[in-house]
C-alpha cells in the first residue's frame, strides 16, 4: 500500500527533509500590497525578512484555495492508496477548510484524511514527518491515521518573541500589549494551546528565554522528535539545538527556518521549540 503525506508551507519543514520523506508541501500565499508570492516558492526567507523590516507595506497571508489542494490530491491519487493531509490549526487559518473542500471535490477517488494539528510551524512539521515515517513502514491506512491523530496532543510548541510588534500588526494580540513589552524590553513566550497561541511566561533576555524553553522541554516525557525554529537568528538556533540534543535519544534535533507565512506574525529575532512525545 502506498500512503502519501501532504502538508502546507506553514509547517516549515526543511526542503531536504520533506524531499527525503516524500512529503508534498502546498504553499500559502504572501502579499505585499499587489505583489503576491507563493510561500517558500516565489520568495526566499532572506528576501522576505529583509522586505518585512524595510517595506512600508506590512504583508498579509492567505490560505491555499481548494483547487490548489485538489491538483495535488489528483496527482498523488494516481499512484497512492491513501493520502494524509496534515495542516495548520484551523483556529489560525482556513487551510484545513480548503483541504476538506478539495477532498469533497475528489469524489472518493482516493481515501483522504485531513488532520488539524492545532499547531503551527514545526509543531505541524513533527506530526507530518512522523506520519511520513509511519506511512513508509505500514500497509494499513486506518492505523496510520489513528497514530497520527494520537500524536497531535503529544506535540507541543513554545515561541520566544523578540517583539510582539508583528503579532499586533497581524491582529493576533492587542497593540497595548505589544507596546508594553517593547517598553520593558520583555521577551514574551507564547505556547500553542488548543490551537491558539496563548501567553506562557516572559523573559528578561533571550538567554533567559532559552533557559525557560529548555525547562519546558525537560518537562516533557519520552521525547521522540524535537525542532528548534528561527526567523533570522540561525546561529543561535543551531547552538540551542545542540544544547538540547541530549534530550532526544534517537534522532537529530531539526533546525528549521520559520517561513514567510508564519514570519509575517513572528517577526525578526523570533525563535521556537517544538517537541513530540511518545
Amino acid at each position: 500500500m502506498t500512503i502519501r503525506i501532504v502538508t502546507d508551507s506553514t509547517a516549515d519543514i526543511p526542503q531536504a527533509l520533506a524531499e527525503e520523506l516524500g512529503i508534498t508541501v502546498v504553499p500559502l500565499y504572501v502579499r505585499f500590497g499587489h505583489d503576491v508570492y507563493r510561500d517558500g516558492v516565489d520568495i526566499s526567507g532572506e528576501t522576505f525578512y529583509q522586505r518585512l523590516t524595510t517595506d512600508p507595506i506590512h504583508p498579509t497571508t492567505s490560505q491555499p484555495n481548494p483547487q490548489d489542494f485538489a491538483e495535488v490530491y489528483t496527482k498523488l491519487a494516481e499512484e497512492a492508496d491513501g493520502i494524509i493531509s496534515v495542516h495548520i490549526s484551523s483556529k489560525l487559518s482556513g487551510t484545513c477548510s480548503s483541504a476538506l473542500q478539495a477532498k469533497q471535490m475528489m469524489d472518493n477517488r482516493c481515501p483522504i484524511e485531513v488532520i488539524d494539528t492545532l499547531s503551527v510551524s514545526m509543531g505541524i512539521g513533527l506530526v507530518a514527518t512522523f506520519a511520513a515515517r509511519l506511512a513508509a513502514s505500514s500497509n494499513d491506512f486506518s492505523s496510520v491515521v489513528k497514530e497520527v491523530k494520537e500524536s497531535v496532543p503529544k506535540t507541543h510548541l513554545w515561541a520566544l518573541f523578540d517583539t510582539l510588534k508583528y503579532l499586533a500588526m497581524g491582529g493576533r494580540i492587542g497593540k497595548s500589549k505589544a507596546l508594553m513589552g517593547s517598553i520593558l524590553n520583555i521577551k514574551p513566550i507564547l505556547a500553542m494551546k488548543e490551537g491558539e497561541l496563548v501567553p506562557a511566561t516572559k523573559a528578561r533576555s533571550q538567554a533567559k528565554g532559552f533557559d525557560i524553553l529548555e525547562d519546558f522541554a525537560k518537562g516533557c516525557h519520552d521525547i521522540q522528535d524535537m525542532s528548534v525554529m528561527y526567523t533570522t537568528t540561525r546561529d543561535e538556533a543551531q547552538s540551542f539545538a545542540e544544547r538540547l540534543q541530549p534530550l532526544v535519544k534517537q534522532k537529530q534535533v531539526v533546525t528549521a527556518r520559520i517561513g514567510p507565512a508564519i514570519g509575517v506574525h513572528a517577526g525578526p529575532g523570533a525563535m521556537a521549540l517544538s517537541v513530540r512525545e511518545a
